[in-house]
């Protein structure tokens, strides 16, 4: 099918481009949403006469979503989330959950805005793409952690997924190693000889 875009869309085309697309997504996506017309003779002409409209609104939107992408690119938010001792959480981290956490910051902001393939589904920093306006998109890092202790740890780069406890164990081990083949140390029961 044959249509006509009102807006920009991605690996799509610009506004007023006529494209041919596949049936479904122009009848479930893109008609509906209201980013295309049907490129029939009397929506060619209907879209000339809207054409200035369109271009000044979208003008008008992407002038409002540079703003706010300048204070939103580049901020960080904390998820708290249960998770397993190897950083796999019990749940997942949503556009939904992204899109509050953004609106307790103050943003007001839609699902269809996250830019997010698959749902957070592991401790630990994660970029997220947001798209204000087809040609203004910003990042933000999403921290997820147990705690907000743990986030901190995180954001300070250090690695939470292995446990404290492993850290020691290992350290343990690497020292017993290193006194084992240590040529020039002498053994345990000659040091104890040698105290008495």
């Amino acid at each position: 099918m044959e249509v006509i875009l009102l807006e920009r869309v991605a690996k799509l085309g610009q506004m007023g481009d006529v494209v041919r697309v596949k049936d479904g997504y122009a009848r479930n996506f893109l008609l509906p949403q209201a980013k295309a017309l049907r490129a029939t003779k009397d929506n060619r002409a209907r879209f000339e006469t809207m054409k200035v409209d369109l271009e000044a609104r979208s003008l008008e939107a992407k002038g409002e979503a540079e703003k706010v992408g300048t204070q939103l690119d580049g901020k960080g938010f904390i998820v708290v989330r249960q998770a397993s001792e190897t950083g796999q959480l019990y749940g997942s981290v949503t556009p939904r959950d992204i899109v509050a956490l953004i609106g307790e910051g103050g943003f007001q902001l839609n699902r269809s805005q996250i830019v997010l393939h698959m749902p957070i589904k592991t401790i630990g920093l994660h970029k997220v793409p947001v798209s204000l306006h087809p040609e203004v998109e910003v990042g933000v890092t999403v921290t997820v952690a147990r705690s907000v202790d743990e986030a901190e740890r995180i954001q300070r780069g250090e690695d939470v997924s292995v446990r404290q406890d492993d850290i020691e164990a290992d350290e343990a081990l690497r020292e017993q190693a290193k006194n084992f083949f240590d040529p020039d140390a002498q053994p345990e029961d000659e040091e104890e000889a040698e105290k008495n």
